[in-house]
């Protein structure tokens, strides 16, 4: 598989590294990126991570914007300029900068989650609040769905 799928949750080490998932590790081997390119997320405090194709998204939503206007060195210097790409070792652990840290919350516990082209890293908790409020849009907007009928629990097939 080539996406980034599933919720894992590591501990960091005594060094501050943590391992990235197996399966995540194999979809970056795939991506063939030297490294994990990690940025702040615009809306949550999380961080976006990944390889090339993560790269290449950013490269696209630049794209939408006229170079040199506000927007586009506004999206550039936070996609960009203030990102990181940090180094897998051979075990495929990573050293979270105190940047990163600080920005998610993390302490000794790391969320990694999937998110298609990319993943996540959170931590744990602020994931779980974060997962709730997500499940509850969903609802909402499924709800909203022309055609949509809520299905109560004394209906269904009968004879």
């Amino acid at each position: 598989m080539d996406e980034f799928v599933s919720t894992f949750t590591n501990r960091l080490d005594a060094k501050g590294r943590v391992s990235i998932p197996a399966p995540f590790r194999a979809v970056l081997a795939k991506d063939g990126f030297d490294g994990l390119y990690c940025c702040q997320t615009l809306d949550q405090q999380a961080v976006d991570a990944g390889g090339n194709l993560f790269r290449e998204r950013i490269r696209e939503l630049l794209a939408r914007y006229p170079a040199f206007s506000p927007d586009h060195d506004y999206l550039s210097t936070t996609l960009a300029g203030d990102s990181e790409i940090l180094k897998i070792d051979p075990d495929g652990r990573v050293v979270l900068s105190d940047k990163i840290r600080d920005y998610a919350g993390i302490a000794d516990q790391v969320t990694f989650v999937g998110q298609i082209y990319k993943f996540q890293i959170w931590e744990p908790q602020r994931f779980n609040a974060y997962r709730d409020e997500a499940k509850a849009r969903l609802r909402a907007l499924r709800q909203a769905e022309p055609g949509h009928r809520a299905v109560s629990a004394d209906s269904g097939a009968s004879g």
